[in-house]
């Protein structure tokens, strides 16, 4: 058990996914024909193209979209045999192809393919099913991990509880987690509002957007506006594809936090988890992230806990290296240095 500073801690270097008319989103192209011919670039840093394809659910009734992330051909010695997969557990009312960046970059610094899945009710994955729980969750981690031959787990929000809570019976190598909403002696309980199930079986997406930014305050000072204002926010983001996607969502994200309510867990239930695991959050993230991973690491010895400063709860899903290259020391576990990153392109100005 190490609780530290990011700083000082040698490992280390949502409930949804933030507010969502504070999120840059950028475009992303996917190409599911596997990797495109070689460039003239150093092969230590190259990735072949977004690999996508869907897997049968362990269940019989549904499936999962996966995007796959795999070190070009020519970047590994010839001979040497293929490296574990990763896999990221993306948050609540989001999908897994937002995580692109993230993903490409963790997997061009540890030379390993990194796994996107989209959980059900999303993009190309099976809907949510009415008998939705936790144990489906943990079925289908299992099932994206065989699948795909991967040991080690990446997890932000709601994917940090799903994580977590299989860590307790799957093999699991080394995981990460980013903000993971686990609700300890029902520490969660009073951000739960009725008023987010009752408006969202009304229709009434804007009320319920609202009432979910107040009560889970991934947005920080966003989260104290009056709920009209954010009514407000809500109707002019519905404009942008984003907003538009994330309120399609919404219904997931009742079943989803009524799953983390009603797995509330005292610190001895996590007394099983021997995969050895770092718990993350931003420095700018609500705090109640931040208290969960103490307590976690203070009771639990294969648990550590970091504060990442200068990052939000959405940063898994914007521009910049100081997360994923967090996550990617932990995995590499001393075996090993991680593999610098490219260079970005500058385009060069001509005077006229």
């Amino acid at each position: 058990m190490r609780v530290c500073s990011l700083a000082s801690c040698g490992s280390a270097a949502s409930f949804g996914a933030g507010v969502f008319w504070e999120v840059t989103i950028p475009k992303f192209t996917g190409d599911s024909n596997g990797p495109g011919p070689a460039r003239p670039r150093p092969p230590r840093n190259r990735l072949g193209a977004v690999e996508t394809r869907t897997i049968s659910t362990d269940d019989g009734e549904g499936h999962l979209e996966l995007n796959s992330f795999r070190p070009a051909v020519g970047s590994t010695p010839a001979g040497s045999p293929p490296k574990p997969g990763i896999v990221v557990v993306h948050g609540t009312m989001i999908n897994a192809g937002l995580y692109r960046p993230f993903a490409r970059n963790i997997s061009r610094m540890l030379g390993r393919p990194v796994h996107c899945y989209n959980r059900r009710g999303r993009a190309g994955s099976s809907p949510q099913p009415a008998d939705y729980s936790t144990a489906m969750e943990i079925a289908d981690l299992a099932a994206v991990m065989r699948e795909t031959g991967s040991r080690d787990v990446v997890a932000h929000s709601y994917g940090g509880f799903v994580a977590l809570q299989a860590a307790r019976t799957l093999p699991i190598r080394r995981m990460v987690t980013y903000d993971a909403a686990v609700s300890l002696s029902g520490n969660l309980t009073h951000r739960w509002r009725p008023e987010l199930e009752r408006s969202v079986a009304a229709g009434q997406l804007d009320d319920a957007w609202a009432h979910l930014v107040q009560g889970i305050e991934v947005g920080g000072p966003v989260a104290k506006l009056p709920l009209g204002v954010l009514r407000m926010l809500s109707i002019l983001s519905a404009r942008t594809n984003m907003g538009a996607e994330m309120r399609k969502l919404l219904p997931t994200a009742v079943a989803e936090m009524r799953a983390v309510l009603d797995a509330d867990a005292e610190l001895a239930d996590f007394a099983a988890v021997t995969t050895p695991v770092l718990m993350l959050s931003g420095s700018w993230s609500p705090e109640y992230f931040t208290e969960t991973g103490r307590q976690l690491a203070s009771a639990v010895p294969s648990i550590e806990f970091a504060v990442l400063p200068g990052q939000l709860h959405e940063s898994p899903l914007r521009p910049g290296i100081r997360l994923p290259r967090a996550v990617a020391r932990f995995l590499l576990a001393g075996e090993g240095t991680l593999r610098p990153l490219p260079m970005p392109r500058r385009r060069l100005k001509l005077r006229r």
